[in-house]
């Protein structure tokens, strides 16, 4: 969970530089993407925004399955996946819960196929789900996922820095 710890600490280091009504359009922006724009009177940005963050998230999803969100395994691609927001963690949540249990509540648990394990050799001691995304589409799907946040990371600071300009015009 190093993981959800760094991306604590950048949010808030985030947060603190964006002082004001920038700093609430990025944390609205991060909690629905698009919804920093929404809040400035952008409502067609922050529509536009939502479309193009969400329709990467869940195209990341449809290709690679739930495991493409995967916190403990796939660290690093989930520091940028965080960024689409709280459904970053709920689908993470979902993958933890649903196929990575022993016993898990949807599939059932198989050896793990390997380079080393050659046909007709011993089964291989690493089980995985027969849900769980192997190869390419599975880091097809990560990576639509992880481009959508951080597509909505720039958006973010698009919104904060709109908002900034505009309290900069009304003082």
């Amino acid at each position: 969970m190093l993981w959800s710890k760094t991306f604590i600490l950048i949010a808030v280091g985030a947060g603190a530089i964006l002082l004001g009504r920038g700093a609430i359009a990025f944390v609205l922006g991060w909690a629905f993407p698009g919804l920093g724009h929404w809040w400035l009177g952008e409502r067609r940005r922050g529509l536009l925004v939502g479309a193009g963050v969400l329709g990467l998230f869940l195209g990341g999803l449809l290709i690679g399955g739930i495991d493409a969100v995967d916190q403990r395994e796939d660290g690093p691609w989930f520091l940028a996946q965080a960024w689409n927001g709280p459904i970053a963690f709920v689908a993470d949540f979902a993958n933890e819960r649903l196929l990575q249990q022993d016993p898990p509540r949807v599939g059932e648990l198989i050896a793990s196929p390997g380079p080393a394990l050659a046909p007709g050799g011993p089964p291989s001691e690493v089980k995985i789900n027969i849900y769980k995304g192997v190869g390419v589409v599975n880091d097809i799907g990560m990576l639509y996922i992880a481009l959508g946040g951080l597509m909505n990371l720039v958006a973010m600071l698009d919104a904060a820095s709109r908002a900034r300009r505009l309290a900069e015009e009304e003082a």
